[in-house]
């Protein structure tokens, strides 16, 4: 008797959907677990959500971390995140990883600026830079040379560059290298830039075709196993035999045909017989037209490949994103506000430094099912950013990024019993109310 042979599940299959609308629930299956759409993925950027144990990330209910290739490329660096056995297994999280492509990292950082969702689009200006720094990027069609923030040295990425850089970090999803604008740039430089990432986009579907058919295993040997004298991992074995999902990044700021033409040709590239697993929603956008942005890409991509919206977390957005068809999302929002005293709540963010919290003895909520809101209080919390302590940050975090997990979760579990819109409704108006 032989065994029945094992199928591969899919990448991702679509659950539920919200009416004749663009939300949906579905599953997102990697080597290393699947992940119950719509998801928020809390970001630790360095190998690390700061402050909190991997252990307290998976206690709170994160189903995945995304990490950012261009700070590990920089430090520790790629190629001892690999030895160590992939960016999982290096920051000690069974869990599926994502990491970005470093795009946004190397332009953002180099021409300093930093991302925000709304900008102000009234300029013409083609080259974007903060008037009071030194640009440490520039762009060809080629790539990308730009100085590391850390000690000025140069580097360079272009897509192949990105795609070694995420193989060897050996998560399950990365992400296409494309050139990160702002609604700052002019519409001749946004039509400039998207040509370019669209040419990109091509070059990383062909070196990543390359590098996963490296992990193809030889004959008498087993998929994933290493090969060659040293016995060295090869890049991304961790991610599993087949390699990581690779997304492909859609851009085009607040231009309606920009972004449907770039999102119909990322959806029909195909280099070599290998086309994008799934698809990122990138670029600054306006908060106020976040929904219908995200609309006319949704409209264009395949329904049976995730979409990915790069950098959202505030509670509105989030609805908004979920409702025009985003699957997954991640941001630095929750524990970036958290180490400055801030906390998310049904009513809105709340500064825990305000001198009302200094005798207020009850959990920052009471129906919060955190650890934090489990064995502390306002009033500790108070005292321990008032004297400074590292433990105010763990705290706080674990707090704030709990909240939005389960935010998000209930919006899932809302889509599937169809109460989605009464979420949404009692959520912001209490929020909205409370301003």
């Amino acid at each position: 008797m032989t065994d029945s042979p094992t199928t591969t599940p899919p990448l991702f299959e679509v659950g539920a959907r919200l009416g004749d609308r663009a939300g949906r629930t579905g599953t997102l299956t990697t080597a290393h677990g699947t992940i119950r759409t719509p998801a928020f993925v809390p970001v630790g950027t360095k190998a690390t959500v700061k402050a909190v144990l991997p252990e307290a990330m998976a206690e709170l209910g994160a189903q995945a971390l995304l990490a950012n290739a261009y700070h590990l490329y920089l430090q520790p660096g790629d190629d001892v995140v690999e030895e160590a056995g992939g960016l999982g297994r290096f920051m000690g999280w069974s869990g599926p990883t994502f990491t970005d492509s470093g795009g946004f990292q190397v332009m953002s950082l180099g021409a300093g600026f930093r991302k925000t969702l709304s900008m102000d689009s009234t300029s013409e200006a083609a080259d974007v830079i903060a008037t009071d720094k030194d640009r440490l990027a520039h762009v060809d069609d080629d790539g990308v040379t730009f100085r590391s923030h850390l000690d000025g040295s140069t580097h360079r990425f272009t897509p192949e560059v990105s795609m070694g850089i995420q193989h060897r970090l050996g998560a399950d999803v990365i992400f296409a290298f494309d050139e990160l604008t702002t609604l700052l740039d002019s519409r001749a430089y946004q039509e400039e830039s998207l040509a370019r990432t669209e040419a990109w986009a091509a070059r990383c579907l062909a070196e990543h075709r390359r590098l996963s058919s490296l992990r193809r295993p030889q004959p008498g040997t087993l998929a994933g196993t290493p090969t060659g004298p040293a016995r060295r991992p090869q890049p991304g074995t961790p991610a599993g035999p087949a390699g990581p999902a690779l997304f492909g990044v859609v851009q085009g700021a607040q231009h309606e045909d920009l972004r449907r033409r770039a999102a119909r040709h990322l959806a029909e590239l195909e280099v070599d017989g290998t086309r994008f697993d799934g698809f990122g929603i990138g670029g600054a956008i306006e908060k106020e037209n976040l929904a219908t942005i995200v609309g006319w890409v949704t409209d264009e991509l395949p329904d049976d490949k995730p979409r990915h919206l790069l950098g959202i977390g505030e509670p509105d957005d989030l609805f908004a994103a979920v409702e025009a068809g985003a699957d997954t999302f991640d941001c630095v929002g929750p524990s970036r506000v958290a180490r400055s005293s801030r906390v998310y709540t049904a009513d809105g963010r709340e500064n825990l430094l305000v001198a009302r919290s200094r005798r207020r003895f009850e959990p920052i909520e009471d129906d919060c099912d955190c650890y934090t809101c489990a064995h502390y209080t306002r009033a500790y919390l108070h005292h321990l950013f008032k004297a400074k302590e590292y433990l105010a940050a763990t705290l706080t975090t674990i707090h704030n990024e709990r909240y939005v997990v389960r935010l998000v979760d209930r919006m899932r579990a809302a889509l599937e019993d169809g109460t989605f819109d009464e979420l949404r409704a009692e959520t912001m108006g209490r929020i909205r109310s409370s301003r």
